[in-house]
């Protein structure tokens, strides 16, 4: 059965009525500088987004230890939620609302990148395959350290204070970031997580810390503010899993309960072709989530409109368009033209790329 909704539809999302289904799904562009603390550049750009139904914003480190990457924001510490606030200004000021993502990326970090030159942190002492992106240029990945029992309600923590930062620093919610084979993925997936503790093995035990945070983040928020992402089929940062359907559908139901604002999935088309979990697109969870369900995969204005239409998704979620087009909703509504992206300028730099891209506007003037 097709509906006359569209991508342009206004839409409940939690506590707020959105005015269309476009989500500008969180981008890694590394141009907080080296303090991790986010500019006027960075306010700038998010405002010319602001258009999006909901932008969520790049992945944000929750603590010193969940950084991967150089010039990635935190928001652990006041300059950083200082810094959030130029941000969610701007964006408001354009009538926009925008969620934060919180990360934790666990064993995708180096040492150079960690508190006194320290092992990165994962459920088990499994190094990845690859290279860690440095201050210094690539390195290969090294063994993470095992987290100890007694260390995961610190990592809850984590989470818990960074959405905490995250609402003095005006954010109209949060989005954890449980995807894409960082921390919370990690402990998910079997291929990562070989724990003999309470947090590994059984489906359940895996899920434990998943909702551990969620529950936390829930408790400052209320959970019609807080969304979650997973990508399911993912096997970026060497992540598999032997029962990624049983795995995510479980932690799927178990979410149900919260009436979180929305769950967030990763479709297993922008994976270059997983083996495993093909079927686990956004329209699968449908039958096992009965909340708002927001689709990720490379998808255009008509495969978006069909996703809504057909009822597989509530929004869908723009990555790569909304970079080259900060007013992709409008040339959405017109069916124009769309700029294309230049990827040579998609992580680290100045404004070119970032904030130069044209409007419709200013193509026509």
């Amino acid at each position: 059965m097709t509906s006359q909704k569209t991508l342009l539809s206004p839409v409940q999302v939690g506590r707020y009525e959105l005015p269309n289904r476009l989500m500008m799904a969180p981008l890694t562009r590394n141009r907080a500088g080296e303090e991790n603390v986010p500019r006027v550049m960075n306010a700038e750009y998010y405002a010319q987004r602001a258009s999006a139904g909901l932008i969520v914003s790049e992945a944000t480190q929750v603590s010193p230890q969940g950084v991967g990457y150089p010039s990635t924001p935190g928001i652990h510490s006041p300059e950083q939620v200082e810094g959030w606030k130029l941000v969610t200004k701007a964006v408001h000021d354009r009538g926009g609302r925008i969620f934060l993502q919180l990360w934790h990326v666990g064993r995708i970090s180096h040492p150079s990148l960690q508190p006194n030159g320290e092992l990165p942190v994962a459920p088990s002492a499994i190094a990845p395959q690859g290279e860690a992106s440095t201050y210094q240029g690539q390195k290969p990945f090294v063994t993470p350290r095992a987290l100890e029992t007694n260390e995961i309600p610190g990592i809850v923590e984590q989470f818990r204070k960074g959405a905490e930062n995250a609402l003095a620093a005006g954010f109209d919610g949060v989005e954890i970031h449980s995807a894409n084979g960082y921390l919370l993925d990690q402990f998910l997936r079997d291929g990562s997580n070989q724990r003999p503790d309470q947090y590994g093995g059984s489906i359940e035990n895996r899920a434990r810390l998943v909702l551990e945070v969620v529950e936390a983040v829930a408790g400052v928020w209320g959970a019609d503010r807080v969304g979650i992402r997973f990508s399911p089929s993912g096997t970026f940062n060497s992540m598999f899993d032997s029962n990624p359907e049983a795995l995510f559908t479980y932690v799927v139901k178990a979410l149900d309960r919260f009436n979180l604002a929305y769950i967030h999935i990763v479709e297993p088309r922008i994976d270059n072709g997983a083996p495993a979990g093909q079927n686990l697109t956004a329209g699968f969870f449908r039958s096992v989530y009965n909340g708002t369900i927001v689709a990720a995969g490379g998808h255009d204005r008509e495969t978006g409109n069909a996703v809504i239409a057909n009822g597989e998704a509530d929004l869908v979620a723009y990555g790569r368009l909304f970079i080259s087009n900060p007013d992709l909703v409008e040339r959405f509504a017109q069916n124009a033209e769309l700029n294309p992206y230049d990827r040579s300028t998609f992580y680290g730099g100045d404004e070119r790329g970032y904030i130069d891209y044209p409007t419709l506007q200013l193509q026509t003037a």
